[in-house]
């Protein structure tokens, strides 16, 4: 049973990490397109909509930090045993 556990939790981390990152990086495209200016159909320029492109920055700066975090998880007991730095609390440490 343990083992189902184990297997549902990483098929849980994969579909979030492995399709949720590029779904809000999608929609991060999507709102900064959609609040820049552009051009109306009698030529004058529509003002933008800053709300949106910053919500669609906001979404890209989140997704950077998570796959930033990601590799530094990744990669603690590489810095650890190099750099003697703990990144993470003392209980992701063996």
């Amino acid at each position: 049973m343990d083992f189902v556990n184990a297997i549902l939790r990483v098929l849980a981390v994969g579909l979030i990490l492995g399709a949720g990152l590029p779904a809000l990086f999608g929609v991060g495209m999507r709102l900064v397109g959609a609040g820049s200016a552009g051009p109306r159909p009698d030529g004058t320029v529509a003002p933008g909509n800053p709300a949106l492109r910053y919500l669609g920055y906001f979404l890209y700066a989140f997704v950077a930090a998570v796959i930033i975090v990601s590799i530094l998880w990744i990669a603690r007991q590489t810095v650890l045993y190099y750099f003697d730095i703990k990144i993470f609390p003392a209980f992701a440490y063996k």
